[in-house]
């Protein structure tokens, strides 16, 4: 074959996708179909939490259209990052949605594996005991013992070699853990014997739906192409246009390096890369370069608990009020913390947005007028759900009625859009590994496991 065609139907499964536009995609006969399910750019609380990026109901409405697909094209189904971080209960999680569809269709059996990407502790500890465990970054603290301890679970991003493992043993449903989000996309154009510079810059593109479109958006589908030389991505919904410029844009996205592109075991140069439009709504891309790393690396991702959030939504409109506001909020912790005097103020934090004013960059905001309204945003983390939210109440009440210079009414201070207006929030994990560690063998942290939706888990491939 000249080339192989592989559908990317959203950016996240689960963020939806037209039904128009998969038709049109499955009717340019894609050699499979191959769908990220999440990451961890939202941060460290799903991963922690053991819990979903996206609703049940959503997952379940695009699975249910993609198995179809599948089976009824009979080509490959690849979900990656299952269930949004991709550990087991994540796993666990879509396989549960999976079993419900095939079983409430009656759907014909196919040839499905698992990727596990969990990775455990006694392995790490022995990684970390050569000295192998190393930070992603400098803001990243090195890993010991008992931060290990308290984490809730690792997992590694795989790269495309179990994959294509899977893809060699005859799978058509692929259901993988934590994966590097460009790695299944690469490994069918590695695995149909395509160049791998390719196929991995393909993926990038891919991975986010049709996000690389003007306008762009996660929740439509995507094709690309990959040839001898080059690979080919156009979008499968016509209203939306594909140019040289936004496809060259989307590969650098969420990228520290203009041309550099780290992933599991590789280093992507794309300095000599070029962009070229081809009419109906396609762009080419040439010159995509990859080299293997020594040592391969993996990432690992972990997450642990370290408090309990609480936090008030509110409004104020009184430009005295926003005139001073940061002022008025000093004086409302200090005021708290007078209340608690019993309580060590480094055992909690209270916390302040507010936006209108510099509540998205902070310090960094480089605009200072003044606006006729603002919404504050207070937070309070501590230990425990019940101490926040007691900080969190106190902190309300002072606000709502604190008295400031040249106020004349005696409240009115906050608008509570909600009632009630403190919101518990729950657990707040924060990324307890993030690190990078070596392995012989691409695979071997990786296993598969055959799987069926009647009958459950068989053995390991």
């Amino acid at each position: 074959m000249d080339c192989i065609r592989i559908l990317s139907p959203c950016g996240i499964l689960g963020y939806g996708f037209p039904t128009s536009s998969l038709e049109r995609g499955m009717a340019m006969r894609p050699d499979a179909i191959v769908v990220d399910a999440g990451s961890t750019d939202a941060g460290p609380h799903k991963l922690g939490a053991k819990t979903a990026i996206v609703s049940r109901m959503a997952a379940r409405k695009d699975l249910e259209r993609l198995i179809d697909a599948a089976l009824g094209s009979d080509i490959p189904l690849i979900v990656s990052s299952a269930g949004g971080s991709g550990g087991r209960e994540h796993v666990m999680w879509t396989l549960s949605i999976i079993e419900e569809i095939f079983r409430a269709g009656s759907l014909p059996e196919v040839d499905t594996c698992v990727i596990w990407a969990d990775i455990p502790d006694d392995v790490i500890l022995k990684h970390m005991e050569r000295g192998e465990v190393t930070p992603l970054d400098a803001k990243v603290p090195k890993l010991d013992a008992a931060r290990l301890e308290e984490t809730t679970g690792v997992v590694a991003q795989m790269g495309v070699e179990p994959i294509v493992k899977a893809l060699e043993g005859g799978a058509r449903i692929i259901i993988a853990g934590r994966a590097y989000d460009p790695a299944p996309f690469a490994a069918v154009g590695i695995f149909h014997g395509f160049d791998a510079a390719l196929s991995y810059h393909m993926g990038k593109v891919l991975e986010c739906g049709a996000l690389c479109c003007n306008p762009g958006t996660t929740k439509d589908c995507m094709m690309g192409e990959v040839y001898e030389d080059s690979f080919v991505v156009y979008p499968c919904d016509p209203d939306r246009k594909c140019t040289s410029l936004s496809v060259a844009a989307h590969t650098f996205y969420e990228k520290d390096h203009p041309y550099i592109l780290h992933g599991p075991g590789i280093e992507m140069d794309l300095s000599q890369c070029t962009f070229e439009e081809l009419g109906d709504n396609r762009v080419r891309v040439k010159g995509s370069r990859l080299d293997a790393t020594d040592p391969y690396m993996i990432k690992l991702e972990g997450a642990r608990l370290v408090a309990y959030r609480t936090f008030v939504i509110a409004g104020v409109r009184d430009p005295l009020l926003i005139g001073k506001v940061s002022q008025v909020e000093d004086l409302v912790r200090r005021s708290v913390q007078e209340q608690y005097s019993e309580i060590d103020p480094s055992s909690y934090s209270i916390d302040f947005y507010n936006y209108g004013i510099d509540g998205v960059m902070g310090l960094l905001e480089p605009l200072h007028d003044t606006p006729h309204e603002i919404c504050v945003m207070f937070e309070v983390l501590s230990s425990s759900q019940e101490l926040s939210n007691a900080i969190c109440a106190s902190v309300r009440s002072t606000f709502m009625h604190y008295g400031y210079e040249g106020r004349k009414s005696t409240a009115g201070n906050l608008a509570f859009p909600f009632a009630p207006s403190d919101v518990p929030f729950g657990p707040v994990y924060e990324f307890s590994v993030y690190h990078l560690m070596p392995v012989d063998d691409p695979t071997a942290l990786f296993p598969i496991q055959r799987w069926s939706p009647y009958t459950g888990f068989g053995g390991e491939t």
